[in-house]
């Protein structure tokens, strides 16, 4: 009896070895898992359906999404204006900020999320370039600020550009429920569409208006008032006086106050 008791006492396992072996399992599981995913995504990544997309797709895209507001030959309707002359440039501006599609008339069009790939919105683009030729991407230098001179950028801007969008870029309200966007995410491309097309509000300044050396200081005083910090701490909306002030008076007198009544309390 004692011999057998012996031999079931060393033949059972540690439910250590028990915890160990799931381990593991999940352990092989898991890389395994991880390994599958990785080589669909990278199949996915060389499917034909991410793949640079043509002319043709771009029109597909356009006639499904765009076509019932500006027709299937860009002629407009009763719901939205013709694209003749707007080019690609205009298509880029207006789909990759989210402005377009439109969701329901309104005084201007809001910017939202944006609804389809860089690769779909450059498709849709070059149809409408092909089809109504207009403004279309400038060179690089124009863009990325090479040689600009921020202080002319700067005075361009304040003399065109700051009646509307604020001298700090924060946007600014107009007439009948319209508005000037703030500029602090906007992106150079897009600085550069909205001086070339005019979006909604905006009026067009043309190389006669602005030259694109003019257009360049512009982008690159932009991309500095975004990249530099508030040199006076909070920018409180770069609003200057106005949310300034209600900041003065909401917790600059109202702490004043506070202080008062306190002091009151305590000599009574």
């Amino acid at each position: 009896m004692a011999r057998e008791k012996k031999r079931r006492s060393t033949g059972r396992r540690s439910p250590l070895a028990a915890a160990a072996l799931i381990g593991i399992g999940l352990l092989v599981t898991g890389g395994l898992y991880a390994g599958a995913t990785a080589a669909i995504a990278a199949t996915e990544d060389e499917s034909p359906a991410n793949a640079t997309l043509t002319v043709e797709d771009g029109k597909k895209l356009f006639q499904a999404n765009c076509a019932t507001c500006h027709g299937l030959d860009l002629q407009g309707s009763e719901n939205g204006p013709s694209l003749y002359g707007v080019g690609e440039l205009s298509v880029h501006f207006q789909v990759s900020t989210g402005r377009m599609p439109m969701q329901a008339q309104s005084p201007q069009a809001p910017q939202k999320p944006v609804q389809f790939t860089e690769e779909q919105i450059d498709a849709m683009a070059a149809f409408v370039q092909s089809t109504a030729p207009g403004p279309t991407y400038p060179e690089a230098e124009v863009l990325e600020g090479e040689g600009a001179d921020l202080s002319h950028g700067a005075e361009l801007f304040r003399i065109n550009c700051a009646m509307c969008h604020n001298v700090a870029g924060a946007g600014g309200a107009l007439t009948e429920g319209k508005y000037a966007p703030g500029l602090h995410t906007t992106t150079p491309l897009n600085m550069y569409a909205a001086m070339v097309t005019g979006p909604q509000n905006m009026p067009v300044f043309n190389d006669l208006n602005l030259t694109l050396e003019d257009k360049r200081d512009i982008i690159a005083y932009l991309v500095f008032l975004q990249e530099a910090e508030s040199p006076g701490g909070y920018a409180l909306g770069s609003l200057g006086p106005v949310s300034e002030g209600l900041f003065i008076w909401v917790f600059g007198i109202g702490s004043l106050i506070a202080l008062t009544v306190w002091i009151t309390a305590k000599s009574n």
